[in-house]
């Protein structure tokens, strides 16, 4: 499996709702949302995309920190993300799935692969959210399909690889902490 990231990340153990300082990662997946979508439509690089956003947007470092890594990782893995897409959306030729929700679907499916530390449960109810911010109420419930299938393919198949506080049963636990 791909690198994970580990608990170096500024948020981590954030996710029950405990805010430790003023901002959030609902904040910091929105600007990660503004920031792929820039990417997808510019040809930018993420390092431009990510400058440009921040000069947009004043946020606390450990905002910023994630923002960064949430772009960085779901664009230099969108073509396997993409994969998990195309697997799942049944029905549905990839292209005319809406911009957004296949940027949210591909922030998710990340969140799934390469974010150990974060509950699939959040990184789904976040999607969700931010389908219903910035798409429709139907979206979210595309959303909400694509990403249970997905989940579920990767319990059994034993890829999904979570460790933490508030995280599975650690029936899938690594015998070792994966890698950043």
């Amino acid at each position: 499996m791909a690198g994970m990231i580990s608990s170096d990340d500024p948020f981590a153990g954030d996710e029950d709702g405990l805010e430790t300082f003023s901002g959030s990662r609902r904040k910091a997946r929105e600007l990660a949302l503004q920031g792929l979508y820039a990417l997808e439509l510019s040809g930018n690089s993420v390092d431009k995309v990510i400058q440009d956003l921040f000069t947009l947007h004043r946020e606390e470092e450990p905002v910023k920190a994630f923002v960064r890594l949430q772009v960085e990782k779901t664009h230099e893995n969108r073509a396997e993300i993409d994969d998990y897409i195309r697997k799942f959306a049944v029905n549905w030729d990839f292209e005319r799935i809406a911009i957004v929700d296949r940027i949210i679907l591909r922030m998710a499916i990340c969140e799934f692969l390469h974010f150990w530390d974060i509950p699939p449960k959040v990184s789904i109810d976040e999607a969700i959210e931010l389908s219903k911010s910035y798409s429709t109420e139907q979206s979210s419930r595309f959303v909400n399909g694509i990403l249970d299938s997905v989940l579920l393919d990767l319990k059994e198949r034993r890829q999904l690889i979570k460790v933490g506080r508030g995280l599975d049963d650690g029936a899938d636990e690594p015998e070792e902490q994966p890698h950043a």
